[in-house]
């Protein structure tokens, strides 16, 4: 029984043409043999798997063939090249330096530098991994590297150039090899698998290809495995199947869901996702690269870049059609931002699916452009459910009878109440009362709508549409600080001094910025987190304005473990005093104690 070869030994190149994507070395290295230019001692580095071995091996034979090709290539006929193939050569010594990288070992390799070639011109010495060489066998070897004897032609390998010493970088040719291209790589598959009989399908090697990332050795290890797991047969399903990759027809569903603004569905995927056991992260660095894809292929003199099979190509084309340029830039920013905060969050999944929520929202029409969308009602033209989003009938009957519906409220601070409609129709109450609490605030809520992110942010109710279209504040970006996000909002609690528990724990508490854009108030109560959550937009609206950058966000946390806590407001030590000792609680109620 005749024994196995795998691919990456059986199919490894024996000619300096054979070898797959590093043809500006190749062809150096062949002239210097046609024009016998050769050195003394090189240096061959680069990524694994990428030809350096090879090409010593290679050039080894071929300067010592006795009957050389006009092209610089070996003959492979006469007793030298015989020898080298059939590996009984005593001109060609390699040396492990991963394993003999002592002065002895070194020492002794001089010692046989001694010894002139018995065929042959030179005699060549490989050393493969000669960045693990010690400092002493470093040192041992200069010498004999920099004047060697005639005859004698060092060839070093190496991964990790950074490593060796300059003394011996300067007494070597340095050739560095690059990865090779997914293009190459899969060209090679292809012209394996037709050697070894085996049916394959484009996308299969092409995702082999990709997984390889730029090694050959890899690529043949991933081809050998894959054949023996279809049986002779390799398929894109049997390929993603048994590397674990999640497969391309799960972003394209995504983004189609995207396009369609189907919320609902891209949570399903994603649960899908997570049922085949891949993690939150892979999932969004892999949509990221999707993302960037159909980015490349808005563009046709980018296309080159989108390294995929034909087949592949063309659905990232059509895709790509149907997104536009600024839709995938927005999406790119979210998916950066969700790998961003992964590590650091503490319910992963959730954060993603907020993301995925927000990518769903971006496929919406511009609130600004208008384009026959409905706008929303606002809380005080509501009809008698003011909480629940009111229907396209109220909004008409509104316009036309209300006049609220024709002075929408100017922005205001918080601590500003909004003045009472002037008058209501009988079929709608009059909404002065319940427009006091803070969690009604239509004033600033109102204020808010015209702002160039609100489609970001759905859960936040607009104002309702004026009868005469106002025109959008344009959309501001301009970066801020620390002391300046400070002082806004300093500024913003003290115009809410008739709450002043919610205006002395900011004051006290000032906000930590967590992204160029973000930043984040950390309360100790619950309680405190309710109510600051209730005005969080009025917060966001005010601090836009005053820094001039939309995209703004705020977000509330409470206090967990062992985190080093700020100086508690006296209503944050009353409220914990109270939840620790209930009946200090039921002392104050008895004497209707209250603090000012």
């Amino acid at each position: 029984m005749e024994n196995y070869l795998v691919s990456a030994r059986k199919y490894r190149p024996d000619t300096f043409q054979s070898v797959v994507g590093q043809r500006a070395l190749t062809t150096t290295l062949q002239h210097a043999v046609k024009n016998n230019q050769l050195a003394h001692a090189y240096l061959f580095c680069g990524p694994r798997g990428v030809g350096k071995t090879t090409c010593a091996r290679i050039f080894a034979k071929t300067i010592n063939c006795l009957h050389p090709k006009e092209n610089g290539e070996a003959c492979n006929e006469c007793e030298s090249c015989r020898s080298f193939n059939e590996q009984r050569s005593y001109n060609i010594l390699e040396l492990d330096a991963a394993s003999n990288n002592s002065v002895d070992d070194i020492r002794a390799l001089t010692e046989q530098v001694r010894i002139p070639p018995v065929l042959g011109k030179y005699k060549v010495y490989i050393i493969d991994e000669v960045h693990m060489l010690s400092q002493g066998a470093f040192n041992a070897f200069l010498k004999t590297l920099e004047e060697p004897p005639s005859y004698a032609v060092f060839i070093l390998a190496t991964t990790e150039k950074h490593k060796i010493i300059p003394t011996i970088l300067s007494r070597c040719q340095i050739y560095d090899f690059h990865r090779i291209s997914v293009g190459d790589i899969q060209e090679y598959l292809q012209f394996v698998a037709q050697s070894e009989n085996i049916a394959y399908e484009p996308e299969a090697l092409n995702i082999i290809a990709m997984k390889a990332d730029g090694g050959m050795r890899d690529a043949l290890s991933v081809f050998d495995q894959v054949a023996s797991f279809g049986e002779g047969k390799i398929t894109y399903k049997g390929v993603i199947e048994n590397l674990n990759i999640l497969d391309y027809d799960y972003y394209f569903k995504l983004i189609d869901a995207v396009l369609r603004h189907e919320t609902a569905q891209a949570l399903l995927l994603f649960d899908q996702v997570l049922g085949l056991g891949f993690e939150g992260q892979y999932f969004t660095t892999g949509l990221s690269a999707h993302l960037r894809d159909l980015l490349v292929c808005k563009d046709p003199r980018t296309l080159p870049l989108l390294e995929v099979s034909d087949s592949i190509q063309a659905k990232y084309r059509q895709q790509a059609e149907a997104c536009s340029f600024q839709l995938l830039v927005e999406a790119l920013k979210l998916t950066n931002e969700c790998s961003l905060q992964y590590n650091q969050s503490k319910n992963k999944r959730l954060l993603v699916e907020l993301c995925l929520i927000r990518l769903c929202q971006l496929g919406e029409p511009d609130p600004d452009g208008g384009k026959g969308k409905a706008a929303p009602l606002s809380p005080v033209a509501a009809a008698p459910a003011p909480a629940k989003a009111p229907t396209a009938k109220p909004v008409a009957e509104a316009s036309a009878g209300s006049p609220v519906q024709t002075s929408a409220p100017a922005p205001a601070p918080a601590s500003s109440a909004p003045a009472p409609a002037p008058s209501a129709p009988a079929s709608q109450p009059a909404a002065p009362d319940s427009a006091q609490p803070a969690p009604h605030r239509p004033a600033s809520t109102a204020a808010r709508r015209p702002t160039a992110l609100s489609f970001n942010r759905p859960a936040q109710q607009a104002a309702p549409a004026p009868v005469k279209q106002e025109v959008a504040a344009p959309e501001e970006n301009q970066p801020f600080d620390t002391p300046q996000l400070t002082q806004a909002w300093i500024d913003f609690a003290n115009t809410i001094k008739d709450d002043p528990q919610i205006s002395s724990a900011m004051i006290a508490n000032p906000p930590e910025k967590t992204t160029d854009t973000d930043f984040e108030f950390v309360v100790f109560h619950p309680n405190m987190e309710k109510r600051m959550l209730e005005i969080k937009p009025q917060i966001e609206h005010y601090l836009r304005q005053q820094l001039h950058n939309s995209h703004a966000s705020l977000q509330v946390r409470v206090s967990v473990g062992d985190e080093k806590k700020k100086a508690l407001t006296p209503q944050d030590q009353l409220s914990a005093m109270l939840e620790k000792n209930p009946s200090f609680a039921s002392l104050k109620n008895q004497l209707g104690l209250e603090m000012d």
